[in-house]
Formats: structure tokens, C-alpha cells, sequence
């Protein structure tokens, strides 16, 4: 038996019992540590089915291998790997887990599946020496790439917010500027002739205020999944700017991406030890999340233990 969530219709979560097979063939069984909250696990609490695709029970989580099916041979029983989400215990495809190198960082830090997707928010920065970069949202996802940016040889980095602790943080990874969206100047920015605007905020005044910024030439580079079906956008700016646009979402990536995110976790190049803010059981998840609907200016990222 394994302990589960499940999100209803009204977006309320519901802790259950599973049962769970015996691993199948190239399967392995993952008794899972602990798994990340993600922002369309929040999306999906606030929305219920109106969020759609609703989120599943978790993604982003991080384990050891309990259990070995036939014809798995790379991996072995007791290996720490990445993959699996808010079930207790489950039964993956080899293929889809990744061992995780001997560390003494304990299973919260290793939350891997956000940082593969910020390796290819890196990616699509197509990155050149001396270049002027902004990122537009400093939550947990734009932190990840600041830290990523902020060992590129950058001319400048700026990081943009609209909560002052986040660009507190920000500054401390290495953005050589941090902005309050309320005390920015939008033509200041645009005189600085901003090479790429990495836009993590999901908001549709952050696409806008990407749209201003960017010089003429430039690219927006939109990681943030704005929630919803619809977002609207200036035709005649991105035209006469002649603004290249890319979705950096993971279904965009270029290469396999979940071995460079462990190499950097692992060298220490992206941190998640001043990220992961909030830890709780599983029990606790329902109360986090309510807290975090209700606007907790101090949450960053949350990690849900699961433990034997």
C-alpha cells in the first residue's frame, strides 16, 4: 500500500491509500522521499477543473529504489534517483528515473525535474559573451535560471519583481540590478538595449512589460506558463521591434536535460537550499497549500516529505 493525493474537482486535495503492484518488466519500484509543489499543482488547487490539464499528483520528486523488475540492469536497489511524484511508492519506467551521484544534500535539495525545465529556459537564451539579460519574476523557476545566468559572461543581468524579499534573493545569486515592477522605469530599460528578456512570471503584465523592455532585434524568451486559454499580445510591437519570440516550456527543449541538472546540482552551480522555504508531510500539504493560496509573501518552494 502506498499513501497518494488527488485533486477534485473544486481543486481540494484528498489523501488516499493505493495499492501498488510489484514492479513490471523495466519498471522499478521507488519508495519516493520527497516531491516538489509546483506552480500548476498551485494553479490546479486554485482552479479545480477549470485548470486544464489539471496537474498530477506530483512530478517532481526524488527517491530510492526499493525494488528491481526483470530486465533492469543499470540500476540497483537502494540507488537515490530522480522521478516520481506525492505516491508514497511507485512503479516507474527505468527509463524515466535518474540516479542521483552520492551526495551528502539531503532528498529536499534534490528536487531535479525544475531545474531540467530551467536548463532549458538557459538553453533558449541562446547566451553570447557581453550580453544584456533581464528576468521578469524571481519566484522559484526565475531563481533557478538567475542562478544559472549569473555564471554567464553577462554584461548585465536584472533581475524584475513585484516582491522585494525575491529580489533580496536575487541579488544575492548574482543579478547585478534588482527592480521593483512599481519603482521601474520602463524607457530606462529600453535604452539599455536588453539582448533578452527571460519572462518566468506566467502573468500576462509580465509578457506586456517583456514587450516594452526588449530592445529592437531582441528576444523574448517566455518560460512562464501563463494559466488559462487565452493571452494576448501587441502585433504591431513584435512587428516593428522585429522581436524574436520562443517558448521555452519543457516540451521546447533541445537536448536531454535532467543529467546537466543533476551535474549542476551536484557542482553546486544551482542551490535550492535558500529556495526550498516551506517542508511538510503529506498530511500537511492540504494546510500549506491553503496558505499559499492565501498569498504567503514568504513561500518561494514548498516540498512535501513522504518518508517509509
Amino acid at each position: 500500500m502506498a499513501r497518494t493525493i488527488q485533486y477534485g474537482e473544486d481543486g481540494s486535495i484528498e489523501i488516499m491509500d493505493v495499492e501498488v503492484a510489484d514492479p513490471g518488466p523495466g519498471e522499478v519500484q521507488v519508495q519516493v522521499a520527497a516531491c516538489g509543489i509546483c506552480s500548476w499543482d498551485i494553479a490546479t488547487a486554485k482552479f479545480g477543473s477549470q485548470m486544464s490539464p489539471m496537474a498530477p499528483p506530483g512530478h517532481e520528486g526524488v527517491g530510492y529504489v526499493a525494488r528491481l523488475g526483470s530486465g533492469v540492469s543499470e540500476i540497483r536497489e537502494g540507488d537515490r534517483v530522480a522521478g516520481g511524484g506525492f505516491t508514497s511508492v511507485r512503479n516507474v519506467s527505468a527509463g524515466r528515473v535518474h540516479k542521483i551521484p552520492e551526495s551528502d544534500l539531503a532528498d529536499k535539495y534534490w528536487i531535479v525535474e525544475p531545474v531540467s525545465c530551467a536548463v532549458t529556459g538557459i538553453d533558449h537564451c541562446q547566451i553570447k559573451p557581453g550580453d544584456r539579460i533581464a528576468v521578469i519574476g524571481c519566484g522559484f523557476m526565475g531563481q533557478l535560471i538567475l542562478q544559472g545566468l549569473a555564471r554567464s559572461p553577462l554584461d548585465e543581468l536584472i533581475a524584475i519583481d513585484v516582491v522585494q524579499p525575491r529580489l533580496d534573493l536575487a541579488r544575492q545569486v548574482g543579478a547585478s540590478e534588482a527592480l521593483l515592477t512599481t519603482q521601474l522605469d520602463p524607457m530606462d530599460l529600453k535604452e539599455r538595449e536588453l539582448d533578452v528578456v527571460v519572462d518566468t512570471s506566467g502573468s500576462q503584465a509580465g509578457l506586456d512589460l517583456a514587450t516594452d523592455i526588449v530592445r529592437g532585434g531582441g528576444k523574448i524568451n517566455l518560460f512562464g506558463w501563463i494559466k488559462g486559454q487565452t493571452a494576448s499580445f501587441d502585433p504591431a510591437k513584435w512587428h516593428l521591434k522585429g522581436l524574436t519570440v520562443v517558448n521555452s516550456g519543457p516540451g521546447s527543449k533541445v537536448r536531454s536535460t535532467f543529467e546537466p541538472a543533476i551535474r549542476l546540482i551536484q557542482k553546486g552551480i544551482i542551490d535550492l537550499r535558500p529556495l526550498v522555504t516551506h517542508t511538510v508531510t503529506l498530511d500537511g500539504y492540504p494546510g500549506l497549500m491553503k496558505s499559499i493560496l492565501e498569498g504567503d509573501e514568504t513561500y518561494i518552494k514548498g516540498v512535501v516529505t513522504l518518508g517509509s
